[in-house]
């Protein structure tokens, strides 16, 4: 089966969720739960902003993962110093994760208004910031931030900075529907223009707000994308993120694509309940496959045929 690789940030935009807040015992329970599933990628947290997550690397550190890459996520080098003296990146070597994820500005109106640097300079942060890490030994994915409005803004721009990552020596690049607003057939047209453009392994992280994360992250990964980001039942800001709780069974029971090991799907209700114990968060009874209503009938037609063939209303 083609292998789809699974990038859990729970930790990290996870916890950017109203009302989920996760201290440092927490995340190494949660991390070593999703190692022992059988997630390939674990983002830790971004290790230079704050001590709970240098805390949570230091500890990782010592008594590493046993099958999941440990990443740490951060940002390009600021704008007015280079990569060596950026407190930032100097953090991400640091941590001793073998994976540095680094998100870029992608969108004009951010490298304009948010950053105040001209075009030009945002790409020579980008390219510098990628060259720094891989020459540590870092498997660097670089993460376009804002990438979809980036495109809709300036098709030409947007793409560059993929490129100007890719020409660094990043290993694979991410796609970030950042806002959270595209529809597929935009969003779709958008990755075919970056997969033209690079020759590294592309991914995709979307977020949920007009509630098509899944949905996105599933027609990304049919036109060609090899990496899926998201969040254990969803979390993350606003409306959230691509819940992997939906979208592993999805890859792997319907389309045959591999992402687990077959044996970790039947812990998948487990480890979603796991999740909100942890997180102190009500489950959420309708959410697909994991749900405590996911298969339940009240009565009538539905339950009659169930008692006599389990297929007859069951996906």
């Amino acid at each position: 089966m083609p292998k789809i690789h699974i990038y859990d940030t729970t930790l990290r935009d996870g916890t950017q969720g109203e009302g989920i807040s996760l201290s440092v015992e927490d995340k190494l329970k949660i991390a070593r739960r999703l190692d022992e599933f059988g997630i390939d990628y674990v983002e830790g947290g971004w290790p230079g902003s704050n001590p709970k997550d240098a805390e949570v690397f230091k500890r990782l550190k010592a008594e590493p993962l046993k099958h999941a890459k440990l990443a740490a996520f951060g940002s390009t080098r600021r704008a007015s110093v280079r990569p060596e003296e950026d407190a930032n990146l100097q953090a991400l070597v640091e941590s001793g994760a073998p994976v540095a994820t680094i998100f870029g500005k992608t969108w004009n109106l951010h490298v304009t208004e948010a950053l105040r640097v001209p075009l030009e300079q945002n790409l020579e942060m980008i390219h510098d910031s990628v060259a720094f890490l891989k020459s540590k030994g870092i498997e660097v994915i670089f993460d376009a931030e804002h990438f979809f409005d980036g495109y809709a803004a300036d098709p030409g721009y947007a793409v560059s900075t993929v490129v100007a990552a890719a020409n660094a020596g990043a290993d694979s690049v991410v796609l970030c529907d950042t806002n959270g607003g595209s529809v597929q057939a935009f969003l779709l047209k958008a990755m075919s223009d970056v997969q033209a453009a690079v020759n590294i392994p592309v991914g995709i992280h979307a977020h949920n707000d007009i509630d098509m994360a899944v949905a996105n992250s599933i027609a990304a990964v049919e036109s060609g994308a090899v990496q899926v980001q998201g969040t254990m039942n969803g979390y993350g800001e606003r409306c959230g993120n691509a819940n992997l709780c939906t979208i592993i069974p999805i890859l792997q029971l319907k389309m045959g694509y591999d992402c687990i090991p077959a044996e970790s799907m039947t812990e998948l209700v487990s480890l979603s309940v796991y999740m909100d114990e942890i997180a102190n968060v009500i489950p959420n009874d309708r959410q697909p496959f994991v749900g405590r209503s996911a298969f339940a009938h009240k009565a009538g037609v539905h339950v009659d045929a169930i008692m006599k063939q389990p297929r007859t209303y069951e996906h």
